[in-house]
């Protein structure tokens, strides 16, 4: 079955065709910059754009930076606060004509490590995923059963929230070295273990790509592995999601 699979960030947009029984990209991954402000129906247009760019009739899958409960956005990060009690689902399915489920963002990465990822062989184990970049995303699996909408990057250390010292763009506006924020990422890994003693940890995100750079400097009593899918894990978990095969 192809689904189509819509990643909807704070600075882009994108989407891509999946085989949501391989994982696999059937298209090109299209990009379109988010609107300034990134409001609702500004994003819907931008998913009707990449749903007439496919000419894709079926279900929609859309990870997005928020709590999503029931198809309504709780929270709102990097989007404009207006979405904050909007059906997302009913939004976006009015819009391109196409049913859509929308599903946290970092859930929907995490979906995919696990079905297709690093994660597949840990379906009976406590997985903790993290998406490092303009923020921390976080979703946990026990036993390959996900427990949604965790907010872990908003985890307090030393009175800030853990994504304002260990995520990507903390180390790009601080200028740290790699050895320098792979400390701040220790810390925090060392803490979430020390509260779920979990099996293992898979780092997702941009920065995944250049796991070596950081990842010998790490001391955490538990695996780590860097994202296999990388950026493409929030779509191909999106399309999972829609076809109802990643619960």
């Amino acid at each position: 079955m192809i689904g189509l699979g819509v990643d909807i960030g704070g600075s882009g947009i994108k989407g891509a065709l999946v085989d949501v029984e391989t994982g696999k990209l059937t298209s090109p991954r299209e990009r379109i910059p988010t609107p300034e402000d990134a409001r609702p129906e500004d994003v819907g247009q931008v998913v009707k754009t990449l749903v007439d760019f496919f000419h894709y009739q079926g279900p929609i899958g859309a990870g997005f930076p928020a709590v999503i409960r029931n198809g309504v956005a709780l929270t709102a990060a990097n989007v404009h606060k207006s979405w904050i009690g909007v059906n997302a689902d009913e939004l976006l399915t009015e819009m391109t004509g196409c049913p859509v489920r929308v599903l946290n963002d970092a859930d929907a990465a995490g979906i995919a490590e696990m079905k297709f990822g690093v994660g597949r062989d840990y379906h009976h184990a406590v997985v903790i995923m993290l998406t490092l970049g303009t923020g921390i995303g976080s979703a946990i699996f026990t036993d390959g059963r996900l427990l949604p909408n965790t907010e872990f990057g908003h985890l307090d250390i030393r009175g800030k929230d853990a994504e304002h010292r260990a995520s990507d763009a903390a180390r790009n506006d601080r200028d740290l070295s790699w050895k320098r924020w792979a400390k701040n990422l220790n810390e925090y890994l060392n803490i979430l273990h020390s509260l779920f003693w979990n099996d293992l940890f898979i780092l997702g995100g941009g920065v995944s790509r250049q796991a070596d750079k950081f990842l010998p400097y790490l001391d955490v009593p538990v695996k780590i592995l860097p994202a296999q899918l990388q950026n493409m894990a929030g779509i191909i978990g999106a399309a999972i999601h829609a076809a109802g095969s990643g619960e």
